[in-house]
Parts: structure tokens; C-alpha cells; sequence
């Protein structure tokens, strides 16, 4: 009685591997190899298809296209604009001039350092953890890879946003010459918490705060002196 149930057992094992073998050829044979035609340009000027009937061509962009397009943007130009905007009245203010060696710290996508050059500053450097060819490069602002007193100017419009403001503020400052200046735009806020703000940076005297207008939102300018760097 055994071996008439190993039998069977094994009669149907062997039933089930030829099925499922049979499905197997046939699903092979019903895949086509491709479905891009035979003319069209190869790799780069094509992007790999997402399946094998995706036979639409992607054209691949050039990086230095892609920045031209976004920067032909209307957002990425008033961006640009109320940049300049904020910047000419630190010209006004005798805070910065062309000569000055600028950095930009969380500079973003690089609105203010493309506005800046545009202003005549002749020496722009814009930092940000995800870098953005060419006009920001990438750098931890807890940790900025540059020597002490390195710029005139430092800048900042998202020191809100840092993970420990105090280390952010602390290289800000390690970076910035004796008698440099740094210049803060924070989120509209009471007096007490502009305080809180300015006691970030231990080695710096406030010369000015004022309430501007800034990208369609009212925000708060702080500039600060440097009394000595690192």
C-alpha cells in the first residue's frame, strides 16, 4: 500500500514539474527582446526604457541645458530679483562691496549667488549639503572646510533650519575675518527671540536689525560685526 502512494506521489511530482516547465518556455517565447527600433540612437541620447514597449525616445539633457532652462524660470528669476533686492541695501549700508570675498551658507539651488554676481561681487562662494553645479557646492555647515577668516561677508537665510544653530553660527563666525560682517534673514519674530538669535553668535557685536520685505514674506535683517575670529 506504501509504494502505491510513493508511486502515485512521484507520478504526480513529475506531471507538475513538466507543467510548470512548459509554462515557463511559453512565457519566454511571448517576450519580445525589444520594442525600440532598430534606428535609434544608442546610450546616452537615450535613457534606459522603463519596460520593453516603452519605445518613446528620451532625449538626455546636458546639465549645462537643464540649469539654463530653470534659470530662464519666472520663480527662479524673482527669486534672483528679490535677492538683489535685499543685497542693494547692504551695498547702501557700506556692508558689502565688490571686492568683498562673500559665502553663502544653505545657499539652496544658488539664487543669491547668482544674484550677487550679477550685482558685480567678484568673489561668491555658495555652500549647501546637496551641491548644485555651478553655482553651490557642497558642504556641511556645521563644518565648513574653509580657513579661519577666510571672507569679508558671510550670509544665511535659513539658520531657522540648521540642526544645531549654535555650531552653524560658531563656523559662520570661525570663517568671517576680524572687523567682517554677517548677515542674517530669519522668519518676522518678537524682539526676544531676534535675541535669542543674536546670542548664537558669541564672537560677533549686532550693528543693525531691521524688518524687510523678502521673496513675498516679511522677515528680519540682522547684521553683526565680527570681533575676532578663531
Amino acid at each position: 500500500m506504501e509504494r502505491h502512494i510513493q508511486r502515485v506521489l512521484i507520478k504526480v511530482s513529475f506531471v507538475a514539474v513538466t507543467l510548470a516547465t512548459l509554462i515557463l518556455i511559453l512565457l519566454l517565447l511571448q517576450i519580445p527582446e525589444t520594442c525600440i527600433p532598430a534606428n535609434a540612437p544608442k546610450k546616452p541620447h537615450l535613457r534606459f526604457p522603463k519596460s520593453t514597449c516603452d519605445f518613446s525616445a528620451r532625449n538626455y539633457l546636458p546639465h549645462h541645458k537643464k540649469s539654463a532652462r530653470l534659470w530662464s524660470s519666472r520663480s527662479w528669476m524673482t527669486k534672483v530679483s528679490s535677492y538683489t533686492k535685499f543685497f542693494t541695501q547692504l551695498y547702501e549700508m557700506g556692508v558689502l562691496k565688490n571686492h568683498s570675498k562673500v559665502l553663502c551658507v544653505s545657499a539652496g539651488a544658488g539664487q543669491e549667488i547668482m544674484a550677487l554676481t550679477k550685482m558685480g561681487v567678484e568673489d561668491v562662494t555658495g555652500v549647501e549639503l546637496i551641491e548644485t553645479v555651478p553655482l553651490v557646492s557642497r558642504a556641511d555647515p556645521h563644518n565648513l572646510p574653509f580657513f579661519d577668516g577666510a571672507f569679508d561677508v558671510a550670509f544665511t537665510g535659513h539658520l531657522e533650519e540648521a540642526l544645531y544653530p549654535l555650531q552653524c553660527a560658531g563656523e559662520m563666525e570661525r570663517t568671517v575675518r576680524k572687523g567682517g560682517v554677517i548677515v542674517l534673514a530669519v522668519e518676522h519674530t518678537n524682539d526676544e527671540e531676534v535675541k535669542d538669535i543674536y546670542r548664537l553668535f558669541r564672537r560677533s557685536r549686532l550693528l543693525h536689525s531691521s524688518h524687510v520685505n523678502f521673496q513675498g514674506r516679511r522677515v528680519i535683517r540682522i547684521v553683526m560685526k565680527n570681533k575676532a575670529s578663531t
